[in-house]
């Protein structure tokens, strides 16, 4: 075997090989030798069929095998030769030719590999900012907004009609096609009027009604409703309006910040208010990291840094984006890919640039979480989209193992760990202040 190994770049190389076919010959045989040992075949002694039969009856798995093994060859003599161990190899070696000719296999493997680069001066890459400032107005607003949500209920003693931002305490039974709904009865409910909390139509049938007032309301559930049996279907309610409440005025007073911050033994208004400018100030700041300064923050460091990157692990980024890009295509636009595959290439090469700069962000990030310390535990993975999940309504033990069915964790915990180092390289920033 004929073989040259080169560096390409400091993230790249090529393997280039060429193997006789006397070579592959020599492997069939020992393949061919090795396989009439163990096989069991009809009117043959196990282990003592011919070879010349072995080569004959499985001539083409036995070629692809011996094929398979100078390839390997080629490969594990190639990284030797440049010095690279198989771990450090990213991303699956790409065999970019075997070629049969009359006396030899021409082959051509491409490797990648992590690349090295220096990480000085990237503090200079921190964007440079103000802590934000809040104003007595917007303490005062946020003080307003939770005495009001503390405020207790009372009823309404005027003869009036139900109002919007009224709350209606209901009786109520559904009904669809007839039939009574099954789940769609309830006693003593308690319905804010403005708040969407019911179907389309329904709480503004409700205007108007005084208490002790039956009345039958008509809506009709969405078509995109959870439950298909009664999704787009009209449905009638029977509801009695048994009381209307509002909130008592709000009071903010010392009482207030007692109800407000119970593990404080001195709590007034004074200190609520100063919990309160420290919560929106912390809001702000996380909002300002979230949607300006993290994203400039990693725009500066990809513009910093100038390195090799891995071509394997940029190709795959690339596929990446197309499957993303796809996604969101009719079928119309799929279909005229597939029937034009310059279309699809042109496609994926105008997302070559976006994908190498997420790669290069990648590997930034990873040296920099290294050079800080930055690390996140399996278990933070696990409790964030457990926590997630449950926001969002959903079981987390089959949201945690739908992403471990995708292989998906890699890329959460990697996620996290840039979120993490982030705002660790911002929060720097502020205090050197």
């Amino acid at each position: 075997m004929e073989m040259t190994a080169t560096r390409i770049d400091n993230a790249n190389a090529e393997i280039k090989a060429k193997v006789e076919h006397g070579d592959i010959e020599k492997k069939i045989e020992k393949i061919a030798k090795k396989l009439s040992k163990t096989l069991n075949l009809p009117g043959f002694r196990k282990g003592k069929v011919p070879v010349a039969i072995v080569k004959k009856r499985y001539a083409e798995n036995i070629q692809k095998d011996a094929e398979s093994e100078v390839l390997q060859e080629a490969y594990s003599k190639g990284l030797q030769e440049l010095d690279i161990s198989k771990e450090e190899v990213l991303g699956e070696p790409r065999v970019v030719k075997f070629e049969k000719g009359e006396k030899d296999i021409d082959i051509e493997i491409k490797v990648s590999f992590k690349p090295d680069f220096d990480l000085e001066g990237y503090e200079k890459a921190v964007p440079e900012f103000s802590e934000p400032e809040v104003s007595e107005e917007e303490v005062q607003t946020r003080l307003e907004e939770l005495a009001t949500a503390l405020a207790p209920m009372k009823s309404v003693e005027e003869d009036r009609g139900l109002e919007e931002g009224d709350t209606a305490v209901i009786d109520f039974k559904g009904y669809v096609e007839g039939e009574e709904l099954e789940g769609g009865s309830a006693e003593n409910f308690n319905l804010k009027i403005g708040s969407s909390q019911f179907i389309e139509g329904f709480e503004e049938q409700l205007k108007g009604m005084k208490k002790g007032e039956t009345k039958e309301i008509e809506v009709t559930f969405p078509q995109d409703y959870h439950n298909k049996d009664i999704a787009g279907k009209p449905a009638k309610f029977t509801v009695t309006l048994k009381d209307i409440q509002v909130k008592e005025e709000p009071k903010i007073d010392d009482e207030l910040a007692k109800k407000m911050l119970p593990e404080e033994k001195e709590a007034d208004l004074n200190l609520l208010k100063e919990k309160i400018k420290e919560q929106l100030k912390s809001e702000k700041l996380t909002k300002m990291y979230n949607e300006d300064l993290k994203p400039k923050l990693i725009e500066n460091l990809v513009e910093m840094f100038d390195f090799d990157l891995p071509e394997n692990i940029v190709e795959q980024e690339i596929n990446i984006k197309l499957n993303e890009k796809l996604r969101t295509m009719s079928e119309d636009e799929i279909k005229e890919l597939n029937e034009n595959p310059d279309k699809l290439k042109e496609l994926r090469e105008s997302l070559r640039d976006e994908a190498r700069k997420s790669v290069k962000a990648t590997f930034i990030v990873d040296a920099l979480a290294k050079k800080e310390g930055i690390t996140v535990e399996d278990q933070e993975v696990i409790q964030t989209i457990y926590y997630e999940a449950m926001q969002m309504g959903q079981n987390p033990q089959q949201v945690l193992e739908s992403y471990q069915k995708q292989g998906l964790l890699p890329a959460i915990k990697m996620a996290m760990i840039e979120d993490k180092l982030l705002t660790h390289l911002l929060n720097g920033k502020m205090e050197s202040k």
